[in-house]
């Protein structure tokens, strides 16, 4: 009995600091419930790139300078980006920093958050880099890739704002 009553202190305990320090994490049937809807057209399953003469899509895949942050979603050359689900919209994100001549070309995305989840789509030209869409909604069109790397497989690039890996959302 005595033990009973010490554990129910220490579990109100616990949950009383959370409530105190502001710190409260969605449930986990929460959080597994969220998603992606198919981001491309001609893709409706959002097949992941695999590898090919550029390298691979999965998140920490090897790089240049460090490991993959995002995940590949095949997205041909011009096709149609969807919401995923219902976002907003938060403004421009651009992968490179200082792109090349060839990388400007691709160099546009756009931020978004919905689903409880903060987001950037890369190689997307946005019909708007501001507002709501609902799920199934144009985003905009896919960058010419193969313009910029022959042989890659053409794909969005779904990063995570706090660079955590998305593949579970997939």
């Amino acid at each position: 009995m005595k033990v009973t009553i010490l554990l129910a202190m220490l579990v109100s305990a616990v949950l009383s600091s959370d409530q105190f320090s502001g710190h409260q994490e969605e449930p986990s049937h929460v959080l597994s419930l969220v998603k992606f809807g198919a981001l491309c057209s001609g893709n409706p399953t959002n097949k992941k790139r695999g590898c090919d003469s550029q390298g691979c899509g999965g998140y920490g895949a090897k790089r240049t300078h460090g490991t993959h942050k995002g995940l590949d979603i095949v997205c041909n050359d011009g096709a149609t980006v969807y919401a995923p689900f219902d976002v907003k919209l938060n403004g421009k994100a651009a992968p490179y920093r200082n792109p090349s001549t060839l990388q400007k070309l691709i160099n546009d995305g756009v931020n978004l958050s919905g689903g409880g989840l903060c987001f950037k789509l890369f190689y997307v030209k946005p019909d708007s880099y501001r507002g709501s869409l609902k799920k199934g909604q144009r985003i905009g069109t896919l960058h010419p890739m193969q313009k910029v790397y022959r042989g890659i497989t053409s794909h969005t690039h779904v990063q995570m704002c706090d660079r955590s890996d998305p593949t579970k959302y997939f």
